[in-house]
């Protein structure tokens, strides 16, 4: 009630405030001049005012849209640089791989040392202007180099098998003589048999030997027997997973197992006369796709035959 009656003396004392200046107005015309320009200077300075804090308030907004537009920029850049060094990195380790693939192949292949060296700078040079790269042209050449490097890459791994298999079927292939130092006593093929006399097919080749000479695989394989064998006394067998199939036969002592995995040159028994046996020798058979074959042909330089 209070702020009511408060509010209605105020308004009456500026109608009555009003009512005089517009009296005196009238009366003095030079008071009425001076009120109106002071209100005029004060609207002006006002429209003023209110104009420059507008331009004000314009420039601001401008320069945030402009930093906003540099700020998403400077983001863009960054993901671009980021994705060209991933992708650098995927190159750098694809480089590295088949410079070791590379190095492993000289050393399968049996190269001269510095025919190929794979750690060696490659030599290049060039001469014109030089111009900045841009960006798209940079992924471009770095996507040709990828093809490039993975069609590399594959051909060296073609490579590297081929040679593989034939390192491995070099190591498996019987290659050398069963004993060494040795020469042969009996012969591949037919022959008059030693004990009966007769007429008699040999399917192996009789080395010399001394009973407990080292009697040696010739290529690498798994034993798939180490026994007795009728005829053949201690008998050692190995297959060496191409179709081969050595025996070591009239032995004194066997020194692998079943399924024992073994080298070339390995020992694999000791040279006796066990079995069917007129003395002390290495008999020695080989087998190809399960029919005899002669050894003769795996051996090399074939020993001259004695006796």
């Amino acid at each position: 009630m209070i702020l009511h009656e408060l509010l209605n003396d105020t308004r009456t004392g500026f109608a009555r405030g009003v009512r005089r200046l517009r009296l005196a107005m009238r009366r003095q015309p030079a008071l009425a001049a001076v009120v109106l320009l002071a209100a005029g200077l004060a609207g002006g300075a006002g429209a003023r005012a209110a104009a420059g804090s507008v331009e004000l308030t314009y420039l601001h907004a401008q320069a945030a849209r402009q930093q906003a537009q540099l700020d998403d920029t400077r983001v863009q850049a960054q993901r671009e640089l980021n994705a060209l060094a991933a992708r650098l990195a995927e190159l750098q380790a694809q480089a590295n791989r088949l410079n070791a693939l590379g190095e492993r192949l000289t050393q399968v292949a049996k190269l001269d040392d510095g025919e190929f060296d794979f750690n060696k700078p490659v030599g290049i040079g060039g001469v014109g202007a030089v111009r900045d790269m841009p960006a798209g042209e940079l992924r471009a050449g770095l996507g040709q180099l990828g093809s490039q490097l993975d069609t590399s890459g594959g051909q060296l791994s073609v490579l590297e098998s081929l040679l593989f298999n034939r390192t491995l079927d070099q190591a498996t292939t019987p290659s050398r003589s069963p004993i060494a130092n040795s020469y042969i006593t009996s012969g591949f093929g037919g022959r008059a048999d030693p004990f009966g006399g007769g007429a008699a097919f040999h399917k192996g080749i009789d080395f010399h030997a001394n009973i407990g000479d080292p009697v040696l695989a010739v290529a690498d394989g798994v034993v798939s027997f180490a026994g007795e064998r009728s005829g053949y006394g201690n008998v050692v067998e190995i297959d060496h997973g191409n179709g081969y199939i050595t025996r070591y036969a009239h032995n004194s002592r066997l020194l692998v197992r079943i399924g024992e995995l073994v080298h070339r040159g390995d020992e694999v028994a000791r040279a006796g006369s066990s079995g069917r046996s007129t003395g002390a020798h290495v008999h020695f058979e080989v087998w190809m796709n399960g029919r005899v074959v002669n050894p003769s042909r795996f051996l090399g330089q074939v020993p001259v035959t004695r006796g």
